[in-house]
């Protein structure tokens, strides 16, 4: 016999909940206005390291996990951030960062000229601090060069400090950017018996710095958040031991690769001794290489001021590379507007340039011993 349902209403029928929730899914997520902001000071295998109320009596660190919504969201040393949850900073807890504030600047490269996935490595710097060595390690101008273009593409003023001066004369080294408006700092170690700053690392070696260098560049960094690149063993970390009076671990050069050794594993935000507020320094472990796949061609030539003049005589369309045609810039140099170091300036712009077919002028620069 059939069921009669003419007198049935809704209290009638029995709605099964939904196994995955009852509640409508929605685009719009929580404002978090009771987070709490602070600045990340280290990145370690997915937990995130934050200062809060930062200069404060209350001031602590927290210990951070991502959350869900943000995980295709790089978050770096020196990017502020919003926290909820266990924000006590006690041992043993762990916060939810749920927001990724607005960064000022952001210094970004990519693994190689062919890579085309930029990878962030600092945000929020104010300045991009180069650091090679004299010698022992031999520089190279190509990851000088190279290391200008992300600090113009990202906004960051660069400047260069070398190292191991006591070792070589860095003069022919300077010579490639004498035309550049940009600080130069010269950093020695000190002679046997000679004053300076100990610079003791937590591996139990200590070197001993000139003074006059670490208070110059102190005055540089004071009331700027500054991070450091450079290759392994030119003296990144025992620079910011002299500056911070921390203990990052240093190393030397492998005597037959003529290469430094990784000393630091992850970037490093550290407050700069007796310095203002806000005054930060971030080691980054040993670079290698700088790609700068992400940088538009056109804005490469910011980091060559003494060449750009010689581009308005350049034809439409004129790409810079050795393949162009009535190129402007090879007059341009070969008159001697450039300085004598002009013909090898725009050898390193033309290697950065490439052809069309980037590759092969990251495999010119491996076979002149630029870059690794």
């Amino acid at each position: 016999m059939a069921q009669d349902y003419s007198n049935w209403d809704e209290s009638n029928v029995r709605v099964r909940a939904n196994k995955k929730g009852s509640r409508p899914r929605t685009k719009d997520r929580p404002a978090y206005e009771e987070a709490v902001i602070g600045r990340i000071v280290t990145v370690d295998r997915g937990r995130y390291t934050a200062i809060v109320d930062e200069n404060e009596p209350t001031e602590r660190t927290l210990i951070a996990a991502r959350a869900r919504e943000l995980r295709r969201n790089p978050v770096v040393a020196g990017d502020f951030v919003a926290l909820v949850g266990d924000i006590t900073g006690k041992p043993d807890t762990l916060a939810r960062l749920v927001r990724i504030e607005e960064r000022r600047t952001l210094l970004r490269r990519s693994a190689d000229d062919t890579d085309p996935i930029e990878r962030a490595v600092v945000a929020n710097a104010d300045q991009l601090v180069i650091v090679v060595a004299a010698a022992n390690p031999e520089p190279r101008t190509g990851f000088i060069d190279r290391a200008l273009v992300a600090a113009y593409d990202a906004g960051i003023a660069p400047l260069l400090l070398i190292t191991k001066t006591d070792i070589k004369d860095p003069a022919e080294l300077l010579a490639n950017y004498e035309h550049l408006d940009m600080t130069v700092i010269i950093s020695r170690t000190a002679a046997d018996g000679a004053s300076g700053i100990d610079a003791r690392s937590d591996d139990g070696d200590s070197a001993v710095l000139a003074g006059g260098a670490v208070e110059q560049l102190h005055g540089y960094l004071n009331g700027k958040v500054s991070v450091l690149v450079g290759h392994s063993g030119v003296g990144k970390s025992t620079m910011v031991n002299a500056l911070t009076g921390s203990q990052r671990a240093t190393g030397g050069v492998n005597a037959v690769t003529g290469r430094g050794r990784h000393t630091s594993s992850s970037a490093l935000a550290l407050r700069i001794e007796d310095g203002k507020p806000g005054s930060w320094i971030i080691d980054t472990p040993g670079i290698r290489s700088f790609g700068l796949a992400h940088v538009n061609p056109d804005r490469i030539l910011q980091a060559f001021p003494d060449l750009q003049p010689g581009t308005d005589d350049c034809e439409r369309g004129c790409k810079h590379d050795t393949a162009a045609v009535n190129c402007g810039l090879d007059p341009y140099v070969a008159d001697g507007h450039a300085g004598p170091s002009g013909p090898a300036r725009l050898a390193s712009l033309r290697r950065l340039f490439g052809t069309s077919d980037r590759t092969e002028g990251r495999a010119a620069e491996k076979e002149l011993g630029i870059i690794d």
